[in-house]
């Protein structure tokens, strides 16, 4: 019978998050046993780090120049013909996910047998102004919200605690019982699906949290984990802005700024408070998944959408370049030694969220759609010498931030599209990109040779951001390239 697969899937977490990357306070124990369990990626992206790209990349296998998401958009249909559960349910898997989804419609299956759905306090979803019957408003069908309303009383809201969902800076400890927590809600209905699942096919389910992307709210036995602790300072980089003179610090959703400092260390244990409350919860799906006998028969792949700044450089939340926002923790776990893995090793290629689906497919024994542009990783766990990639391309339309960038694990090349400016930074060196080595003489070499990469990768791009030989800035930055709109329109034609 082919493996069960697992893929666990958290919001916004950094990659250096984990105790088993020594983290100098953050605690995962589960997380670390699954990767001494099978295979730690050092140098995993998010090409495109927001939810929506991160997530059609995941579901797709393709990079965002395939999907067509090249920045965040709301409200995009999801209308590809190869998707990661789809093919699952083709070869006979019983597909399930719980949680967030993050696809429009909201409740889009994606190819998934089953979605039982928290995708969190969406803006887009939740604006009563737009819904002429607000009083009954079902938050575009999602399943959680009527179950917490029912556990915690009718009157009760998401946003009871005053944090909005994108308050980098803002925290406080959930008020109610951990139980009515959306982190343990997600796993106690992964648990139910192991109840009532077919026993005759083998299973793929994608656990999807929301956490720990805001609201910054753990429980509080968490949240005392780390409130007295001496938290690490942020990386502040040699070209970062230091002043603050219209105090965008002060905004709780802020994007920059110098934020006050006692409420930034309330944020920041927090926000390792919520890792810590999202381990402990796998590793009670763990546990769960031994007493049913599916353990040693199950692939787990552990991965996050993207990361959070968290202050790194003055800067906040996701969808910029640098470690913080786009490097993501990538762990392959093989419990039962069902892939013959390498266990308990760290791979230093460079991998992206477009290697999920090619590697869950190779994994189930599945053919993988040529519409993919991932690769499978299983033969760098395996000891087998393989062909890999050189770099990755990565690129967010931010609005005056809207940048392109190149990696490759031990440097990362950034050309801000609209200014022009560029940043260069040697990662083994310098892995906090603290240095800015553009007007370095000794690196002059390697900045061409990024250039001129990044040059053949956005040739003949609709944005006209280089003629092939040059890159031209101040070319307006779009979210939804043309390719993914005209398909969209003629699916609703047809």
């Amino acid at each position: 019978m082919k493996p069960n697969i697992v893929l666990i899937m958290v919001d916004q977490m950094r990659a250096d998050c984990l105790s088993i990357q020594d983290h100098p306070v953050v605690d995962t124990p589960n997380l670390d046993q699954l990767a001494r369990d099978g295979v730690l990626f050092q140098n995993a992206y998010s090409s495109t780090p927001t939810c929506v790209p991160a997530r059609a990349t995941v579901l797709t296998g393709m990079s965002q120049t395939s999907t067509g998401r090249v920045g965040y958009q709301d409200q995009v249909p999801f209308n590809y013909e190869h998707t990661l559960p789809g093919e699952l349910a083709q070869a006979g898997y019983h597909t399930q996910a719980v949680g967030k989804m993050h696809v429009y419609p909201a409740r889009n299956l994606c190819g998934f047998h089953n979605v039982v759905l928290h995708d969190g306090y969406l803006h887009y979803n939740r604006n009563k102004s737009c819904n002429l019957e607000s009083e009954s408003f079902n938050h575009s069908g999602d399943d959680y919200l009527p179950w917490f309303k029912q556990q915690a009383g009718s009157q009760a809201d998401l946003n009871d605690l005053g944090l909005d969902c994108n308050a980098s800076t803002v925290a406080r400890p959930w008020h109610l019982s951990e139980a009515l927590h959306p982190t343990n809600w997600v796993v106690s209905e992964s648990i139910d699906f192991l109840r009532r699942r077919d026993p005759s096919k083998p299973f793929f389910l994608k656990m999807s949290f929301v956490r720990p992307h805001p609201p910054f709210d753990p429980p509080q036995v968490f949240f005392d984990m780390y409130k007295d602790l001496d938290l690490p300072d942020p990386a502040i980089g040699d070209w970062a802005e230091l002043e603050d003179p219209e105090q965008n610090g002060l905004n709780p959703v802020t994007l920059k700024g110098n934020v006050p400092r006692n409420r930034f260390k309330r944020a920041q244990a927090a926000y390792y408070a919520l890792i810590t409350h999202i381990d402990y919860q796998i590793g009670r799906f763990m546990q769960t998944m031994a007493e049913y006998g599916v353990m040693n028969n199950t692939v787990i792949l552990f991965v996050s959408d993207h990361g959070e700044l968290l202050g790194d450089h003055n800067l906040f939340r996701k969808a910029l370049p640098y470690e913080g926002s786009a490097n993501v923790p990538f762990i392959l776990s093989d419990p039962g030694n069902v892939l013959k893995l390498k266990k308990n090793q760290s791979i230093e290629e460079v991998v992206e969220l477009r290697d999920i689906m090619p590697t869950i497919l190779d994994a189930a024994n599945v053919e993988i759609p040529r519409s993919v542009d991932g690769m499978s990783v299983l033969p760098l766990c395996t000891g087998e010498k393989a062909k890999w990639r050189e770099y990755i391309h990565g690129e967010h339309a931010y609005g005056a931030s809207s940048h392109q960038f190149l990696t490759n694990g031990k440097e990362k090349y950034i050309w801000y599209s609209q200014s022009g400016e560029e940043q260069l930074f040697n990662l083994l060196k310098d892995p906090s990109e603290t240095i800015n080595l553009v007007n370095n003489p000794e690196y002059i070499d390697r900045l061409v040779f990024w250039r001129e990469i990044l040059i053949r990768e956005l040739h003949g791009r609709e944005e006209g951001y280089t003629d092939g030989k040059r890159l031209i800035a101040g070319k307006k930055a779009k979210s939804t390239l043309e390719h993914l709109l005209v398909s969209v329109k003629e699916t609703a034609y047809n």
